[in-house]
């Protein structure tokens, strides 16, 4: 875990850096991204220190994301975008730049210089239903 005296996230929401403010509650808190990838990019934060959304409750994860519909709404409306994408990336391989856990709100449009790689792929023959287990049997689903 990165020391919090130090995450520009935890400052950010203790008021030691300024930041534009979009909402804010006693769990989150929401703000311009000050490098955004388009116009009205938003990041949305839990104001406790969690480097991953696994390390955080269920209840404060719900807490949090619960402004996700009103924040894509507003951030679509207000950059005029014909979409957008919320993204979260959860440790350093996925991208994950700062060490708090942050979503982000990117309003999208078609043809926009951002894209999109998704290289999908297939499982052989049986593996998916080995995965499949396995996933089961780790959150204690029936198997």
């Amino acid at each position: 875990m990165s020391d919090e005296a130090d995450c520009v996230f935890c400052r950010i929401a203790a008021g030691q850096i300024p930041s534009m403010k979009i909402l804010e509650d006693g769990q989150s808190i929401a703000f311009l991204d000050i490098n955004p990838l388009a116009e009205g990019h938003v990041l949305l934060i839990p104001k406790d220190h969690f480097e991953t959304l696994d390390e955080m409750s269920p209840d404060l994860v719900a807490a949090v994301t619960a402004h996700l519909p009103l924040l894509v709404a507003a951030v679509t409306r207000v950059a005029g975008a014909e979409g957008c994408n919320v993204l979260q990336n959860n440790g350093r391989a996925s991208g994950q730049a700062v060490p708090h856990v942050h979503f982000h709100v990117i309003p999208r449009r078609s043809g926009d210089a951002l894209g999109y790689r998704w290289p999908a792929g297939s499982y052989a023959t049986g593996r998916a239903e080995q995965v499949h287990a396995a996933l089961k049997q780790a959150v204690g689903g029936p198997m």
